[in-house]
């Protein structure tokens, strides 16, 4: 949390635009507005655009505005409940049973192995049992329709069932941010439950600005003539198209080179720090002249 700020002061989307660009995140008004919603009505926030334009750093940023512990699940192929949700700690359910011996009764004994302190918790277990939480629910289109069906009862009711050991509930509900790329549609009952923005490449004012807080020591000239060059290789029809994300690194790559300016031979030898495809880099290479002239 910002240093004497009181969660409750975010009372407006200029408010939480202020805080978040104390913890070094620039948003636009609508993204601002889209944070300050999610924040006062405690709806998850689903966030959609291309790679590398904020989305996960907006959920860490508000994390910090507001005091969370921020719990992060990245989403995967295949990825289902146990892994995001709890795991038993097997091995500590078999030394509990060789401690107890052969006496006792044995129907108590096997139910004292479905106790919470055998229970691992994953990240959605931990951001209910943590108040107060900001669960990062990171690329949901990576995963599948059943484990989306899964989440339904977690944003709707900031609740787990498990078989066990019954339902757990949030205290306080924690503060939901589910990013997607894109890569496939995510279903609408999904969607229903949440806030959703649609995050766009930063306009070049607010790129700049954005590289010049991550990357203060690089010459004002190389990060305009770089966030300039960046926005017309997201013109290009690239494979992947750089985020803001690699601009940064670029930016950073030609100034640990001593670059003031972009020039094309330095251009050429870092395009591994913006592009991150064989086919990208071949095309650029190509049009290296007229993307720095244009």
């Amino acid at each position: 949390m910002l240093d004497g700020m009181d969660p409750v002061a975010l009372d407006s989307p200029t408010a939480v635009a202020q805080a978040l660009d104390g913890v070094g995140y620039l948003p636009d008004r609508g993204l601002a507005t889209a944070a300050f919603l999610a924040v006062r009505m405690r709806r998850p926030l689903f966030l959609e655009g291309d790679p590398g334009v904020g989305k996960t750093a907006l959920a860490q940023a508000l994390a910090a505005i507001t005091g969370s512990t921020l719990v992060r699940l990245q989403c995967y192929e295949g990825i289902d409940a146990r892994q995001a949700l709890y795991d038993w700690d097997f091995a500590r359910q078999m030394l509990h049973l060789r401690a107890a011996g052969d006496g006792g009764d044995r129907a108590a004994l096997e139910a004292s192995l479905y106790d919470r302190r055998f229970l691992i918790a994953r990240p959605i277990l931990q951001a209910l049992e943590t108040s107060p939480s900001a669960l990062l629910i990171d690329e949901i289109d990576r995963a599948d329709d059943e484990f989306e069906a899964f989440l339904l009862e977690v944003l709707a009711e900031a609740s787990v069932t498990i078989p066990e050991l019954g339902t757990i509930r949030a205290d306080e509900p924690p503060l939901v941010v589910i990013t997607s790329n894109r890569t496939r549609e995510v279903h609408d009952a999904l969607k229903r439950r949440c806030l959703y923005h649609w995050v766009a490449h930063p306009d070049f004012t607010r790129e700049v600005a954005v590289v010049r807080r991550r990357v203060p020591e690089a010459a004002e000239q190389l990060v305009r003539e770089a966030a300039s060059a960046v926005a017309r290789l997201r013109e290009l029809g690239l494979v992947k198209p750089p985020g803001i994300a690699e601009t940064i690194d670029w930016t950073q790559a030609l100034h640990v080179l001593g670059a003031t300016r972009l020039d094309a031979d330095t251009a050429e030898q870092t395009l591994g720090a913006v592009l991150k495809y064989h086919e990208d880099v071949a095309r650029v290479q190509r049009e290296l002249d007229t993307l720095l002239g244009g």
